[in-house]
Formats: structure tokens, sequence, C-alpha cells
């Protein structure tokens, strides 16, 4: 044996370890014929591997041709004999003996088709023979008792179909019959019983089906328009998708199935489906499969072993191999990586696909489609290409339809009333802007993905059809996550739901769970206390009808759990609040696991205000200035990165310059708003507090531009947003934690950079110009002022002197 000592090779290559396997026995074969058998018959990677380790394990199979084996050897064998092989044998009956043509397996053993035939007791003449039919209910019968039935199958079925829409055309339900077994007659026949024994199958019940042609027989009425007839949902996940799958005696999607296949991964511990299992059996998610070094090839371009990405006529390339092709843009007429236009037909360069400029046809900001780099026009504007767009059959508008059918506008708008419609087949008034909105989205396939994804479906159906209150209690009620948040996002932008304040809603929560979850009855009373009474008092008193901020959200959180931490080693040195000294609680300020110190100064100094404590003392700590190394040169040096260098996001280049030049926070820029930056006589001010701040060249021409492109990536994404930054959900700004990200993966250090700016801007401008222009309070003004030394004790009193002068 040529590969003896070499196990790894099945899987490295395995179709050259089969080849030498085959070559040894067969002297007829060259090896280029027996290479290209082989390759015919391996297929895939897996199928390959598997055969190959088949071969490896037991290479007689290639003499005497005896299962138990693979299916795939078999297949090998039949082929080669028909290539011309002389040594190597056709497989035969593990039965009898006979040589096959063709296989026919029970387990891992081919028999002919004599020995393989099933036999059992048939249910009407009660003779042991072989098995030649069912009958409509799944019982075995031999050939000479077949279960025949006299009546035309279009005929009772129509009738079926007559009593839920009677109006139903004869004609289109024999067609749609006729359509779900072509070739199979008698097949068709077990659709007509199994129909006529629970016609429910065709209103909602499809889940139910026995057979899957059931389902493709529902489908055909439901797509000629008959009335009354529904497609199926998933039973388990309740989206209106292909369900052919059988668990648990129903029929579910690719998803749910995928979800009941569930294991943890032996590599990475992921929970997913197993897409491979090693050589113990053991499950292995597609991630490992993919990145297993094992199924690493060599890329055709570089010539390096990597991860395939895509298989060309001439071979495997991995990911950074496989380069657009160059075009000669027709916009821009440049000769760069680009791409065909969908909607024109025509190249279009990388730049141009993701550029959007204003319209000369429309003057609304969009992406460019067509026209020139001086005079763009955008998709809506663009004359389609009339060998690729087509009417749509439903609404008429020109499409480029990928399939017979609608258009992605009509299957979404048939996708809503599937969902939002109640009993009667109507959307309720209060759903209607809802339908509105999403029907008329400008990103039509980002909202069925939306739709098709998580519980959207499941929560959409529930509160057309009444089965959930809209209300924000309702919603509730369901598991907390980003989809249940996006979902509440949606309906509250398009007015379904009042707005309310979400990080205010999240806070009680928080505070409700975690002064449940305390041991003792008195510690519970006193966090209860602490939280309700002081601090969402003072947050609510503080916000003044503001929605509060996620750093407020932080902030409060963290003076509830150090509250716990302090109460909780308390308890276990056998104290309370009262029993408590100034010795123990210092003993606890000096220990190693003391967490959130300054948080739990401020708990001490409120149950003293309290007169729940006494004779204790927590001095708070006084702020003398940044504690973070200021370099004033790197800097500037960012700034004017961000203020030359075209090739970066306009938008993130003017969030970088607001925290370098004016120290605002990402959670200030992120929710600022259109109306904060205004245009007047040439000049351009965006107001950061209560006086409004004269923006420079080319931050000016940039905050212009966010106002006129900005766009949010949410399934109502339009350009309408009030905020200045739209965020991933409909009506909300973009997270602090976001933008700080995006400043962050600019390089730039957002605590070190706005100490270094405050820092400076307090040099040179007195307190109270500080706070009205930059929005502090001005006692943080004051001290940020102190802490630059800088002295303006002196020009507030000139400039009272000249005002007392002037009187």
């Amino acid at each position: 044996m040529t590969m003896a000592g070499q196990p790894d090779r099945a899987v490295t290559d395995p179709v050259g370890l089969i080849t030498d396997l085959v070559s040894d026995v067969e002297k007829q074969l060259s090896a280029e014929t027996i290479r290209a058998v082989v390759t015919a018959v391996a297929g895939g990677r897996a199928k390959s591997r598997q055969l190959a380790k088949a071969l490896e394990t037991r290479p007689a199979v290639l003499s005497d041709g005896r299962s138990p084996a693979p299916r795939a050897i078999g297949d090998l064998l039949i082929e080669l004999r028909k290539a011309g092989a002389s040594a190597t044998v056709s497989p035969v009956c593990a039965e009898c003996g006979k040589k096959l043509r063709t296989l026919q397996r029970k387990g891992r053993d081919w028999y002919c088709g004599v020995c393989g035939q099933e036999t059992a007791e048939c249910t009407a003449c009660g003779n042991v023979r072989r098995v030649g039919f069912r009958d409509r209910k799944g019982l075995p019968r031999c050939k000479m008792c077949p279960d025949t039935d006299d009546r035309d199958p279009v005929t009772v079925v129509h009738e079926l179909i007559a009593t839920i829409a009677p109006g139903a055309n004869r004609d289109v339900v024999a067609e749609a019959l006729r359509r779900t077994a072509p070739h199979r007659p008698h097949y068709r026949q077990r659709v007509v019983w199994a129909l006529e024994e629970n016609p429910r199958l065709l209103t909602r019940e499809g889940y139910r089906a026995p057979h899957r042609a059931i389902l493709k027989f529902v489908d055909l009425l439901h797509e000629a328009g008959v009335a009354g007839i529904v497609r199926p949902a998933c039973p388990r996940c309740q989206r209106v998708v292909r369900i052919d799958k059988p668990l648990d005696g129903q029929r579910v999607c690719r998803n749910c199935i995928a979800k009941s296949r569930i294991e943890q991964c032996v590599r990475c511990g992921a929970r997913r489906e197993p897409a491979t299992r090693d050589d113990q059996g053991r499950p292995l998610c597609p991630n490992c499969l993919i990145t297993d070094p094992a199924n690493a090839e060599v890329c055709i371009s570089c010539r390096e072993r990597r991860r395939v990405q895509t298989r060309t006529p001439e071979g495997p390339q991995r990911p950074n191999c496989c380069p657009l092709p160059i075009v000669v843009c027709s916009i821009c007429g440049r000769t760069a990586p680009g791409m065909l236009s969908k909607l024109t037909g025509l190249p279009r360069c990388r730049g141009c696909f993701q550029r959007q400029a204003r319209c000369t046809a429309c003057g609304r900001v969009r992406g460019v489609h067509s026209g020139t780099a001086d005079a763009p026009v955008c998709g809506p504007c663009t004359e389609p290409d009339t060998e690729l767009w087509h009417p749509c059959p439903t609404c008429g508008q020109a499409e480029r339809l990928r399939a017979p059918g609608p258009c992605r506008r009509c299957t979404l708008r048939q996708r809503l009333h599937e969902l939002l419609a109640d009993g009667t087949g109507a959307i309720p008034p209060k759903l209607q802007p809802l339908h509105d909105a999403l029907a008329s989205t400008e990103r039509t396939a980002t909202a069925m993905r939306w739709l098709a994804g998580g519980i959207v479906a499941t929560v959409l159906s529930d509160l057309g059809s009444g089965r959930r209150p809209l209300t924000h209690r309702a919603l509730d009620e369901l598991p907390e996550g980003k989809v249940v948040e996006h979902i509440r996002s949606v309906l509250v932008a398009t007015d379904v739901l009042p707005a309310r304040d979400e990080q205010m809603v999240r806070l009680e929560r928080h505070v409700k769970d975690l002064v449940a979850s305390h041991v003792t009855i008195e510690g519970r009373k006193i966090l209860h206390r602490y939280a309700t009474w002081h601090l969402l008092r003072r947050l609510r008193r503080r916000s003044r009808g503001k929605e509060i901020t996620h750093y407020q959200l932080t902030v409060a959180r963290q003076h509830l759990r150090a509250a716990v931490y302090l109460l909780d080693w308390l308890e276990g040195q056998n104290l309370t609040l009262v029993t408590c000294r100034q010795s123990h609680l210092e003993r606890w300020m000096t220990s190693d696991d003391i967490r959130l110190r300054r948080e739990a100064g401020h708990f001490v100094r409120w149950t003293l205000a309290q007169k729940i404590t006494r004779d204790l003392s927590f001095p708070a700590e006084r702020w003398n200035g940044p504690t973070q190394p200021m370099d004033d040169e790197a800097r500037w040096a960012t700034a004017r990165r961000l203020l030359h260098d075209h090739t970066l996001k306009p938008e993130d280049r003017l969030a970088g310059l607001l925290l370098l030049l004016y120290a605002q926070w990402p959670a200030a820029i992120s929710r600022l708003t259109v109306k904060d930056v205004e245009e007047r006589d040439g000049t351009v001010r965006i107001r950061l507090g209560a006086v409004p701040v004269e923006l420079p060249e080319p931050v000016a021409q940039l905050a212009l531009q966010q106002v006129e492109v900005r766009r949010s990536h949410a399934v109502l994404g339009r350009t309408d947003s009030p905020w200045l930054f739209p965020g991933g959900q409909p009506g909300r700004p973009i997270s602090a934690w976001a933008m700080g990200e995006r400043l962050r993966n600019l390089g730039i250090r957002l605590a070190e950079a706005r100490s270094t700016a405050l820092f400076q801007l307090a040099t040179e401008l007195p307190a109270a110009v500080l706070a009205r222009t930059l929005g502090l309070d001005i006692t943080v003004a004051v001290k940020w002022q102190r802490a630059a030394a800088g002295d303006w004790a002196a020009y507030a009193a000139e400039v009272s002197d000249r005002t007392s002068t002037q009187e």
C-alpha cells in the first residue's frame, strides 16, 4: 500500500489517495482516467473524505465488491467497470452474490432487486408478500390488493375547496393538483386522501400535512389567488415560510430544525447546529469546520494554503484573492475595480457604488446610479435598461425581477398583510401606520429580512390578531433582548405606541430585581428607600422631563450596587447599618475586596442624612483636575488628520472634531439634532450649549453634509430623522457606546483627548463663556478653569468697571 503510514492524507488529499489505492489494484486504466472517474464520483469534500477513509480502511472491497461499505464505494466500482476496468469488480448482492449494475441498500449492505425488496403482511389479504403499495392509512399491501379509488381526484378536491371558496375555478384546482406531482398520479391520490381526511390542511393547519406535496399544493392555490386558502406558518416560530421538514409529527421551517439540532461544539463550546463531526462522532460547529487547518487548500492566486472563499474552474481561491474585475466606470470614467449595475447593466466602480450626492433630477441626496461625476442621478430617476427590467405583474412598476412573480415591494406588502391582518382579513386601524411605514420603506430587502428574523413575525402576528395587547406592558412580558427593543422602537417611531423613557424603565426594572434579590428584609427596605426616593427621584428632577442618558443609567446602577456591596459585607460581619461604627467602616474601606468606593461613600452620607446611621464619616473626594496625561501635540495631529483625510467617513470626521476641538463627550455628540446646526448669512453654527458656536471650514462643510446625507441602518432608515447621527433603531440616535467605538477606531483616546481640549479651552475662556458655549454646568466650568490656572477674576472685574463707566 502506497499510503501506509499516512492516515492524514484522507483529509488533505482524498482524491489523490483514492486514485493511488485504485491504481494499485487496477493496471488496465491510466492514472488520469482513474482520477477523472474518482473526481466525478467523489463529489464534495465530505463525501470524498468518507470515501477515502473507507477505502483506506478496507481496500479489499475493490477486489471482492462486498459490503458493508458506503454507497459511494458501490458507485465508484460501477463507474470504474463502465470505464473499462478489469481488476476491480462490480458490487455484489450481500445475500445472493449477484453482480449489480444498480444499488439498493439496507443500512450499509447492497442488495439486488429481488433480495432487497421489503416483505410484510398485507392488510387486505393477510399474506406475507413483498410490499407493492401503501394504502391511505400508510399500511402495507401486496401488488394483488391495491387500494383503489374510482373517484376523480380533481372533483373530490374541488368539492373540498368549494366549501372554503365557493367561487374556486375547477381548472385552476386541476392545474395545481397536476403540478403538485406531475408524473406520479398515485402520489396525487395520496394528497387527495389526506385533504379529504383533514380539510383544515388548506386553512392554516398545513403544518400537520402527512405528505410534503400538500404544502406545494397549498402554495400553488395561494399563488393562483384562490380565496380562503392560507399558507401555513411554522408552528414553532410562526413565520410564513417554507415548512417541509418533519419534526415531532409537524412540518417546520429550516431554522427551527437547526435549533432542534443544537449541540455544543467540542472545540469552541458554541451551541449551534453541527456542520460535521470529528473522528469520534463529536459535533463541530460551522465556524470550526471552516477554520480547521485540515480544510485549507492551496489558493491558485497566491499559492498559499488558506481557507477557501470561492471555487473557480481553475481551482480554489482564498478571500483576499477574489478581487473585483477592473472596469471603466460609466459615471466617473475611472478604470478601477467595480461591477455591473443591476439597474442599468453598465459598469460602476466601487467609489461610485458607495457615493451619495444630490441628484440633478429630483434634488434629493441619494446613492448615485447613473449620470456623470458632475451631474449624478439617483436610482428612482435613472431610466432602467429595458432588457433587464420588466413590469411587476401585480403593481406594474418596472423592476429587475429575478424570478417569476411580484416585485419585492409587492411581496413585502403581501407579507405585512399576512402578519398584521386580524380574523376578518383586515388590518386593525391602530396598526395601519405601521403597515404604511414598512410598506413604503426605501429598503424593501432590509424590511423583508427584519420580518423574517427572530420573533418579529410572531410578535407582529400576535398584535394583529389581538392575541397580544398593543401596549408597552405586553411587550415587557416578552424575553428581554435587542430584537424586542427594536420592535418597540419601530412601533414608537410609527406612532403605534406612545414614546417612553426606556432608560428609566430599564433602571426601574433593575432596581426592582436587585432589591428583591437581597437576603435580608431590613436590607431590602433600605435599598428600596435609597433607590426610589433618592436615586430615581434625583434623576427625574435633573432630567426635567427629558430622557435620561446611558451614562446617568450607569451611574445610578453603580450607586445601587455599591450600597449592595456594603450591606452584604456588613451582613457577613453580623453587623447592620445601625450597629456599624467608624472602625468597621474603615476596616471595609481598607480591605482588598472593596469595590465602588466613591459610590459607597454617597450611600453612607445618605444614611447619615436620613438618620439611619450615626457617628460615621465618609468624606467626599474633591476633584483637583484631570489625572490622565495630556498631549496637546497629539491632539492637534489627530485633528489635522480628520480635517484633511477624505478617505475617512465624513460623519466620523465630524464627530472626532467635535470631541477634539470642542471637548464634547460621545454621549453629547450622539444626541445632537439637525436643528442644532444653523446656516445663516453664509455662516454655520452648531448649538452645543445655550449659545451656538461658529464652525470654521472645513468643519462647517462636514456638518452641512451630515445634515444632508445622514441615514440610519434601521428598517425604517430615512433621511428625515431629527438626529444628526441616527442610530440602528428607528427614531433613535446612535448610542453613546457606538459613537465612542467609532471614535476609538479612529485612534482617539476619548478621556485623554477631551481633558486636553477642555483644559486648553479653560485657559482661554472665562468659566461663564465655557459653560454657555459647550453645555457645561457652571460649577464644572469653574473647576476646570481653576485646574487650568486661568485667572479670570481680573477680567470679570474689568468688565464690571467698564459697564459702570458706561452707565
